[in-house]
């Protein structure tokens, strides 16, 4: 779900099977994204999964860095992650958001060959497109509280008003 004009295009890793089963993105019960979305105050409520297309009203747009479905993220290959940057790198390029953000530091350090990548803002842009790189809100990940993860969202939403 993408469109010109876009403030953030936030970017998971690739589906989970829920999602390839709904069509909708980050559509696991147990999934942060929504929550903390709507608690950095990108939207003006939760959105369900199934309500993607209300991104577009706030200058948001979704999509992923690999097209295939897996069980986890850790399923995919290398050349799966390097093809799915070049191919977002395609994208943004097309649509030019001022941010992209990958949520998930691990595969964007594949996808852009970033080894040493943080989380936060990147040095690297495509094109003039700015590049943040964002906790994943998988259940799976416990590193990151929902707290933590809503301020770092937050950070980006600051960013992204300018």
């Amino acid at each position: 779900m993408i469109a010109d004009g876009l403030r953030v295009l936030f970017c998971g890793i690739n589906p989970g099977l829920m999602s390839a089963a709904t069509g909708h993105h980050f559509a696991r019960p147990g999934n942060r994204f929504w929550p903390v979305l709507h608690a950095s105050g990108f939207t003006p409520r939760r959105l369900d999964p199934a309500e993607q297309g209300e991104l577009l009203a706030s200058g948001l747009g979704i999509t992923n860095v690999v097209a295939r479905a897996s069980a986890r993220a850790d399923e995919l290959t290398r050349d799966e992650l390097l093809e799915g940057g070049r191919l977002l790198t395609e994208r943004v390029l097309r649509y030019e958001p001022r941010w992209l953000a990958v949520v998930g530091v691990t595969a964007y350090r594949v996808a852009f060959a970033e080894p040493r990548a943080r989380i936060g803002p990147q040095e690297r842009t495509i094109g003039g497109t700015r590049i943040w790189v964002l906790p994943n809100p998988s259940g799976l990940n416990a590193g990151w509280s929902t707290q933590a993860m809503t301020e770092e969202f937050g950070r980006l939403r600051d960013a992204s008003q300018d």
